[in-house]
C-alpha cells in the first residue's frame, strides 16, 4: 500500500468546493508561487482521509465539510522525489478562510487562499494537478446532470 510503503512521502487533501445553485467554486492556497489545494503529510497510524480533513482544518480554520459525493479519491502520480498526494473532494458551505500560524514554523504554511472557477483553477496549478481537477469537475457534474457554464 502507498501509505505504508511511503509514509513520510505521502500526504493526503481535499479539494474543497463552495457551490451555489449551480456555480461551483475551487478553493486554492498559495505557498511562495504554487497553488494547491490543502494537503500535508499523514501521520504514522492515521487515516488518509482523517489527515485530509485535519490539513483542511490546520490550513483554513474550515470546519463541517461535507463529504457529498462519497469518500472516493484520486492519487497523483510521484513527484518531488517520490511523494504522492491524495485528494478527495467535499463541499464547504463556509467561504471565510483564515491562513492560522502554524506554530512548528512561526508564520502561515500559505500565504494567499482563493475561491476560484473551475477555468481559473485550470490555470492556476501545476500540471499535476489537472487531473485532479478535472476529476472534481466530472465528479459534481455527473451527480448535478451539467455543470454551469465556466467563469473567470
Amino acid at each position: 500500500m502507498a501509505e505504508t510503503a511511503h509514509a513520510r512521502r505521502f500526504s493526503a487533501g481535499v479539494v474543497v468546493v463552495h457551490t451555489t445553485g449551480p456555480a461551483v467554486q475551487y478553493l486554492l492556497l498559495r505557498a511562495y508561487r504554487n497553488w494547491d489545494f490543502p494537503k500535508g503529510l499523514v501521520e504514522p497510524g492515521e487515516q488518509p482521509l482523517d489527515a485530509a480533513v485535519r490539513e483542511v482544518r490546520e490550513e483554513t480554520t474550515l470546519e463541517n465539510l461535507a463529504f457529498a459525493w462519497g469518500q472516493d479519491f484520486i492519487d497523483t502520480g510521484p513527484y518531488n522525489k517520490g511523494k504522492i498526494s491524495r485528494y478527495y473532494l467535499a463541499r464547504s458551505s463556509e467561504t471565510r478562510v483564515h491562513l492560522p500560524i502554524n506554530p512548528e514554523l512561526g508564520f502561515p504554511e500559505h500565504q494567499e487562499a482563493r475561491w476560484v472557477w473551475f477555468e481559473t483553477a485550470l490555470t492556476m496549478v501545476s500540471p499535476r494537478l489537472l487531473p485532479v481537477i478535472h476529476w472534481a469537475r466530472d465528479i459534481i457534474a455527473a451527480n448535478r446532470g451539467a455543470m454551469a457554464p465556466a467563469r473567470e
